[in-house]
């Protein structure tokens, strides 16, 4: 790995930064109480040509890596925005890699470019109350029909439902118990979010109030045949193919998170005096501001190296789940530091940290559990035996 300067990183760290930097700490605040979606800084995001980043060339993106990526989301999470700004965006980079990857040329030039200009936003039907991460166990069932299929079923925690226009839902086409293996007989969609046959319920939750996560309840949706995904029963391998990029995405965010954070308490260290002198001198405050530092840096070479694997067609599985666990742990150690380091005042929301510590918690809990990355380490690293 060169971890030398690059010309190319550069411009698009210094570019994403010109155009989030427009979005500062009030901006954000605002979304935080009123918990409306930043349609600004997605336009703004989409005229910059930040959303097709990791597309195809032919069809109006990029066509960059995921450690282009993750230098952009990097930029985008670490300006106060937290998870709210990455999330309004980084759904774009790979969330539709199914279709880059399996979708037919007729389906990239009908929905590539839309999602590229940002004319078209896109949420996920995948997890289910009943089946959480064992993917395998879902029950929303698309039914063979004349032209295509019919859908019933429920899906939860779809992010931006309430402002997207299209989906990208997993489904079963074969019940789980006729399946040789419980990963066959899935198949992957991307149709448009009908409301008359989509109930879109918003879940009140701790952070990231301004990207809706959703319980969407589908009653006989009709998807045409056009909209299917790659080969019936496949999609359970499809959506495999983005996991390990979701995974680096993640991590730098919560990372970035944490840096925010990081400058904000040690800026605060300085300035705040006490007994006529800076809280900064006591080493009680100086020590965890330093350890959450080599915590970040630590967590972003790990994550950084999975990019780079990844880029380089090479396995990068545990290190792109080690940085995610690496990564939200950090992240989130350093927020919680800074809330401390501020004291009464870092429970005030003028400071932000508070709201940067509750932006950061969700990237320990998704998209995927602590407790299976190490489960997953413990298996495929360690040869230990499978423990679920």
């Amino acid at each position: 790995m060169d971890f030398s300067t690059n010309d190319d990183h550069e411009a698009i760290r210094k570019g994403v930064a010109a155009v989030v930097g427009r979005f500062g700490d009030a901006y954000w605040l605002e979304r935080d109480d009123d918990g409306r979606f930043p349609h600004e800084f997605h336009r703004a995001m989409a005229d910059g040509g930040w959303l097709g980043l990791t597309m195809p060339e032919e069809y109006g993106g990029s066509g960059l890596g995921v450690t282009e990526a993750m230098i952009m989301m990097h930029e985008v999470a670490s300006h106060g925005g937290g998870m709210a700004a990455a999330s309004t965006v980084h759904i774009n980079l790979f969330g539709p890699h199914p279709i880059v990857v399996f979708g037919s040329d007729a389906q990239k030039k009908r929905w590539i470019p839309r999602l590229v200009a940002g004319e078209d936003q896109c949420c996920f039907g995948v997890t289910e109350p009943d089946a959480g991460l064992n993917t395998t166990a879902i029950k929303t069932f698309a039914e063979k029909a004349p032209g295509g299929y019919r859908v019933r079923g429920q899906k939860v925690w779809t992010s931006t439902a309430q402002v997207a226009s299209k989906i990208m839902l997993l489904v079963r086409t074969q019940r789980l118990e006729d399946c040789k293996r419980p990963t066959d007989g899935m198949t992957i969609f991307y149709t448009d979010l009908d409301r008359n046959k989509i109930e879109v319920k918003r879940i009140a939750k701790m952070g990231r109030k301004a990207v809706d996560s959703n319980a969407i309840f589908i009653d006989d949706l009709f998807v045409p045949e056009e909209d299917r995904i790659g080969e019936e029963g496949k999609g359970f391998s499809y959506i495999l193919h983005s996991l390990n990029p979701e995974r680096v995405l993640v991590g730098i965010e919560a990372v970035a998170i944490g840096q925010d954070a990081l400058r904000r308490a040690a800026s605060y260290a300085k300035e705040r005096i006490v007994f006529d002198r800076p809280i900064g001198m006591n080493q009680g405050i100086q020590h965890p501001l330093a350890e959450r530092w080599m915590q970040l840096e630590a967590a972003q070479l790990l994550i950084s190296k999975a990019a780079w694997l990844y880029d380089n067609a090479k396995p990068c599985a545990p290190e792109a789940n080690a940085g995610k666990f690496l990564g939200a742990r950090a992240g989130y150690d350093a927020c919680l530091q800074a809330v401390l380091t501020f004291g009464g005042f870092g429970y005030a929301k003028e400071y932000h940290v508070e709201r940067l510590l509750r932006e950061v918690t969700v990237t320990r809990i998704a998209p995927i559990t602590e407790q299976l990355i190490l489960s997953f380490i413990a298996e495929k690293v360690l040869d230990q035996p499978k423990s679920y």
